[in-house]
């Protein structure tokens, strides 16, 4: 399939400002997108995305409606758009909320105001969601790599699920805690963890620390993923476990490509 380019997306634009509607209209026409359909309301960004469908959602986080994460999930439930990329753009600085986009799988979130460079990113970062390019490994066929996927947030697991396989990684197994976890790791060999920090029963820390002392999986590498603050006192925990590669969310392609390339080609 041709890969996309910005001048290509066709994008939804979520606002229930006038004003902010026309400066973010005015910056995604400078970045050269040509096709923009602009609302204010959830019920019609959900009548635009039934009726002509999107290559990327850009919205505000509240709306007399409802929210963004409401729009996210209507998008994320629905298969036949679930492979939407969400960019959200908003005031917001709680990380509660914030914390919730996250883990349903935002491709990218924008303050208000941004810079042209950070929606640059982010429109890259959505297209890198869109067009699949397959990683090519020396010594892995990148379609036999046994991966364990764990995180306790369906959506976010799904957003993961096709990031990875975007890039060509088919054998993918799911578990929603560390506990879920461990019993494949008993059972299955796999050559690549990828696992989020909170979860309830048996979080990413406790999980990494069973995979890493134990000599029969201690050779596995693990891709950490959380929201949380590098600088952070659980993230300055984590590291001393043995986690290879520590990834923000949201989960993005170029930054994950890079990681596998190095952890996978060692």
């Amino acid at each position: 399939m041709e890969k996309l380019s910005i001048q290509d997306l066709h994008i939804v634009l979520v606002e229930p400002s006038d004003t902010q509607r026309k400066i973010i209209t005015t910056l995604l026409l400078k970045e050269k997108v040509k096709e923009i359909d602009a609302v204010s309301t959830l019920a019609e960004a959900k009548a635009a995305i039934k009726a002509h469908g999107a290559d990327l959602i850009v919205s505000a986080m509240y709306f007399e409606d409802g929210t963004a994460i409401e729009l996210l999930t209507f998008i994320k439930e629905h298969a036949e758009h679930a492979a939407i990329p969400f960019m959200l753009i908003s005031s917001e600085n709680r990380l509660s909320k914030l914390e919730e986009l996250k883990q349903a799988g935002v491709a990218a979130i924008l303050p208000k105001p941004f810079e042209p460079l950070h929606l640059s990113r982010a429109l890259n970062a959505s297209l890198d969601l869109i067009n699949h390019d397959e990683l090519d490994l020396d010594f892995f066929d990148v379609r036999e790599v046994r991966v364990l996927l764990v995180d306790d947030s369906r959506l976010a697991r799904n957003h993961i699920r096709r990031v990875l396989e975007g890039m060509g990684l088919e054998k993918i197994k799911e578990a929603e805690n560390g506990a879920m976890a461990l019993t494949l790791i008993k059972d299955e060999s796999f050559d690549l963890v990828v696992t989020d920090y909170n979860m309830p029963e048996m979080d990413g820390r406790e999980l990494s620390e069973f995979i890493r002392f134990n000599p029969d999986t201690a050779h596995i590498p693990i891709i950490m993923v959380t929201s949380e603050s590098a600088d952070s006192a659980h993230m300055a925990n984590i590291q001393q476990t043995g986690v290879n590669a520590l990834c923000d969310k949201p989960f993005e392609p170029t930054e994950v490509r890079a990681m596998l390339a190095a952890l996978l080609g060692e």
